[in-house]
């Protein structure tokens, strides 16, 4: 009998991590198809599937190399669809000596693996999952004492520590950040290469999950399923991300298209938040790329994707295990409504909340642009509560994890943190919208428009967001032009601009 048995997690994914050096005999390792894991928010079908399909995947390979493997898959008889009594029952059965597991990145199963291995009959170890840049405490000491808490500083420590990008003790290209060169509207030119086909037939698992009765939301094409589910897989898109995309990549960062739901994102955030593939090998492998490549990549391309992966996914997780468990709980503006219906459906006369939901219902997928300025936008100016939020983020994304989707959402989206990670609220008018998309066109609303049946509902909402919240925001030194310009409206225009938001956030069925 196996002494050792090791908890392999579905966002543990990590072939090249030391425990599987080479196979030892003594050692069993455990993988589970779990229910407490499907149902603790209802998640995008397309998410599950995922998940399921990488979780066989990568146990089928640790067994091909020689080690041992127990997999519960969802259906079985015997799965108890919960580590609290799976656990137990492994050790008693393979009378094991030792228990091991990778530390999670939730909290929630941090806090319950802690809880459960204090009731074990034998004693147990942790390991890191070899993945992060960071540990979970090193952004935290890395501001302790400072007056400000500020990425972009984060970032150019991250950069210098790792030599990413570096000359000496400068910037390549002589400046940390190209943010301002990455604000292109895309209009039908470059042209978009047709994303990777990595399609695949997941109807038979697609059963399995609707057999076992997980309630679960978007839909999926059951014949074309298209994400990565293995290391090979993940790598690939990353080279297709490289050869293909990286070059037209941080200029259309934040554009927007309904034609176009990838523009010329890489799409391997799945693949790197379930660990098939590292940050450090991504931005690797990027980094060689255009230095091979300058002729034909401009560096503000690649120092736009090495920011999103070196400094704002390692950011956030620092902020997440800094703040959590309270963080969870932060709700600044004291917001209380619940999302309008069209989150689940995509049915609004709204066409850039339309084709975001819809795409979003999809494929299990919207860039970071579409979350923050159109789903996350709307979301904070209706005024609904952060935890709803959460619940809609957490569950609609095949990327999203706690550790990065809260800190994103509840801080980055909702400022419900009050500035812990952000400076300002990320609020716009329809006027952003129109700048960076291509969603106003035909739309039933006006983005020019702010009051009347066919204005742009955001226009209205935005300015009630200032006058409700005025107290809160206006010595924000990044709002007082905002502050400014409503302070020259005339008093009649901003009541009815009140009037119009309040009609609107008690009458949602009609947007």
């Amino acid at each position: 009998m196996a002494k050792v048995l090791r908890l392999i997690l579905g966002d543990q994914l990590n072939s090249k991590h030391s425990w599987f050096s080479q196979p030892d005999r003594d050692v069993v390792y455990l993988m589970a198809e779990l229910r407490q894991e499907t149902d603790y928010v209802h998640h995008h079908v397309q998410k599950i599937i995922a998940f399921f399909l990488a979780m066989r995947d990568f146990a089928d390979t640790l067994a091909k190399q020689g080690h041992l493997v127990r997999y519960y898959k969802i259906k079985d008889a015997d799965n108890p669809q919960d580590l609290d009594q799976l656990i137990p029952r492994m050790i008693r059965e393979y009378q094991i000596e030792l228990f091991e597991y990778q530390l999670p990145d939730e909290y929630r199963l941090d806090q319950q693996l802690t809880r459960l291995c204090e009731s074990l009959s034998v004693p147990s170890n942790t390991a890191d999952t070899e993945h992060f840049y960071t540990t979970r405490y090193e952004q935290r000491d890395f501001f302790k004492g400072k007056k400000q808490r500020i990425m972009e500083s984060f970032y150019r420590m991250m950069r210098g520590k790792h030599d990413i990008m570096m000359e000496q003790d400068r910037p390549l290209g002589g400046q940390w950040n190209f943010d301002q060169e990455n604000r292109k509207k895309w209009k039908d030119d470059p042209e978009i290469p047709p994303p990777l086909d990595l399609k695949r037939n997941v109807e038979s698992i697609y059963h399995e999950i609707q057999e076992a009765g997980i309630t679960t939301i978007g839909r999926v094409e059951t014949q074309g399923f298209n994400w990565p589910i293995s290391r090979e897989e993940g790598m690939a898109l990353l080279d297709y991300f490289c050869k293909h995309l990286l070059k037209h990549f941080g200029d259309f960062q934040d554009a927007m298209d309904p034609r176009e739901p990838f523009l010329f994102h890489s799409r391997l955030s799945f693949a790197l938040n379930s660990k098939m593939i590292s940050p450090i090998e991504v931005n690797n492998e990027v980094v060689a790329y255009y230095e091979s490549n300058k002729d034909i990549i401009h560096i503000s391309q690649v120092e736009g994707f090495v920011r999103q992966i070196l400094g704002w996914r390692e950011y956030m997780r620092g902020i997440y295990w800094e703040y959590m468990p309270e963080y969870a709980d932060i709700n600044e503006f004291g917001h209380t409504r619940a999302l309008p219906d069209f989150y689940w459906t995509g049915e609004t006369r709204m066409d850039c909340l339309k084709h975001t939901i819809g795409q979003s219902l999809s494929y299990a997928y919207a860039h970071h642009i579409q979350r923050l300025m159109v789903t996350g936008n709307f979301a904070l100016l209706y005024q609904c509560h952060p935890d709803e939020v959460d619940a809609w983020y957490l569950g609609v994304y095949i990327d999203a994890i706690e550790w990065v989707e809260m800190p994103n959402t509840r801080g980055m989206s909702q400022f419900a943190d009050g500035g812990i990670v952000a400076t300002k609220p990320y609020i716009s008018s329809g006027n952003y919208i129109q700048k960076m998309s291509n969603y106003c066109t035909g739309c039933h609303y006006s983005h020019k428009e702010a009051l009347g049946e066919k204005a742009c509902p955001f226009n209205a909402l935005y300015w009630n967001f200032l006058v409700t919240h005025r107290a809160k925001l206006e010595s924000n030194r990044r709002m007082r032009m905002m502050y400014s310009i409503l302070d020259k409206k005339d008093p009649q225009q901003i009541q009815a601009l009140v009037d119009r938001a309040k009609y609107l956030m008690e009458h949602p069925h009609i947007l």
